[in-house]
């Protein structure tokens, strides 16, 4: 059916068309306090079609797969590549790629949508009930369900398939005192996900640190605040992969550093003409883009134009040496990847996305860089997050802190914030642990009209010096 509409936007002109056909099945279950409080199960399935004419794209999509609706598909958007290209510019190259034959499935070793109902809500029902009994003003939980199959045709001879089972869960725990309100979550701010079955849930095993956040949630209540100071500054690993999304993963995104892409944050501080000489950081950066890795959220076969998954380095001991690209971006740059387009749905246009953008492991552990230090803040957990419309200067917020006094964690901290310009953050990095985790962030936002992207960062703990932290907004 595919090969049908991109038939037809040739036939209307193109110079190049493809089609991608997906279905998506969605669930997801919340609860409070020991309640089921909603439960949302949707599904839809339709056709995407992009038509080259010119320099210009066109997109149309249609959620009736009939061959009528599918060749009026192709037409139309090879009718509105061709009214864009009335504006004058170069013809857009993309670049060239061995047409993919293939298929690719996630790994799921139990079907998530398969267990049934009263088991995963008893598994939310349990575990905020524990909240509640263990001191908190609120439980929380959530988990959500994706079982996404797509399948790509191309003007070139691209023919994939692909299945792509994402799930997760979480818990958060609430405090409220005397003009002061707390939180707690596990095992992420937004809960944790991948690209796995529901035996990712069962690990997590909720209900185990249920009465731990509900503790901790009370107990930051009178704690005291975070010092307003510059000091050492030591990052969990859940911090440090909001910290790689936001100053990293966005700024290496191509369309931003073009100038293609302006919504949500801007575009991008970095430069082309710097690319593999810039210095991003210190030598223990070292960023990698990988799509290949077993189970993380970002993780795929190939991505919406049919290239292959591919590992490749985004920063090498501090020099910044590549970027999330498309076929069109990476030909206008110069470059000879893409691999990085992604949409999130048949009705929406694949843009560049991140895939699992994260920090390769360093030489030390979290209890090594804690007895290194002699003064300075362990913050963990994502709170709140601002930058600006270059990716450049940042103030994040984390939901918990503690002193570190000569070589020991000392009393919580709470509302603990720091803030930097991200060059100058990495260069600062000093130690970094070998303790990895691969965190999944399932609501990343991009373009106009909006796309929420499902991104991977692998993160280790680390240190950086020198930082201004208790910044108040």
């Amino acid at each position: 059916m595919a090969t049908t509409a991109v038939q037809a936007a040739l036939d209307a002109g193109a110079r190049y068309a493809d089609a991608r056909v997906m279905s998506r099945r969605h669930e997801s279950m919340s609860a409070r306090d020991g309640e089921i409080e909603e439960l949302v199960q949707t599904e839809d399935a339709g056709l995407g079609v992009r038509a080259l004419v010119g320099s210009s794209w066109g997109f149309y999509a249609v959620p009736d797969l009939t061959d009528a609706a599918l060749r009026q598909a192709g037409a139309r958007a090879a009718e509105i590549a061709k009214a864009s290209a009335r504006v004058p510019g170069p013809a857009a190259d993309l670049v060239p790629v061995t047409a993919a034959v293939g298929s690719w499935e996630s790994e799921c070793a139990i079907d998530p949508l398969r267990v049934p109902l009263s088991e995963k809500g008893d598994l939310l029902v349990h575990a905020t009930k524990a909240i509640r009994d263990s001191g908190a003003d609120l439980g929380e939980g959530i988990y959500q369900i994706w079982d996404t199959a797509k399948w790509l045709v191309s003007s070139e001879g691209h023919r994939v398939n692909q299945r792509i089972t994402e799930c997760g869960a979480g818990i958060w725990a609430t405090a409220i005192g005397d003009g002061e309100t707390q939180r707690r979550s596990y095992p992420s701010y937004r809960g944790q996900f991948g690209t796995r079955g529901w035996e990712l849930v069962q690990d997590m095993d909720l209900g185990a640190h249920a009465a731990r956040i509900a503790d901790e949630a009370r107990a930051l209540l009178t704690a005291p605040q975070c010092p307003a100071e510059e000091t050492t500054l030591i990052l969990g690993s859940e911090q440090m992969a909001l910290q790689i999304h936001e100053s990293v993963g966005h700024a290496i995104e191509l369309d931003r550093i073009l100038g293609w892409e302006a919504a949500f944050a801007g575009t991008s501080w970095l430069d082309l003409n710097r690319l593999g000489s810039l210095r991003y950081g210190s030598e223990l950066m070292n960023i990698i883009i990988d799509p290949t890795i077993p189970g993380a959220l970002g993780s795929f076969g190939y991505d919406d134009e049919g290239t292959p998954a591919t590992p490749r380095s985004a920063v090498y001991e501090g020099v910044w040496v590549g970027v999330l690209a498309g076929r069109d971006s990476a030909a206008m740059a110069g470059l000879d990847y893409g691999g990085s387009v992604r949409a999130d749905g048949w009705a929406r246009l694949p843009m560049v996305r991140m895939t699992n953008v994260g920090l390769m492991p360093g030489p030390h552990t979290l209890d090594e860089i804690i007895a290194s230090t002699d003064d300075g803040v362990y913050m963990d957990y994502n709170r709140s997050w601002s930058i600006d419309d270059r990716r450049l200067n940042f103030q994040f917020g984390c939901e918990i802190g503690w002193e570190v006094k000569n070589g020991r964690l000392g009393r919580m901290l709470r509302n603990p914030t720091y803030t930097g310009i991200g060059p100058v953050f990495w260069r600062s990095m000093d130690m970094l642990s070998s303790e990895i985790t691969a965190w999944g962030t399932p609501n990343c936002g991009k373009g106009q009209p909006l796309q929420i992207g499902h991104t991977g960062h692998p993160a280790a703990p680390a240190r950086f010096t020198n930082v201004r932290v208790g910044v108040r907004g």
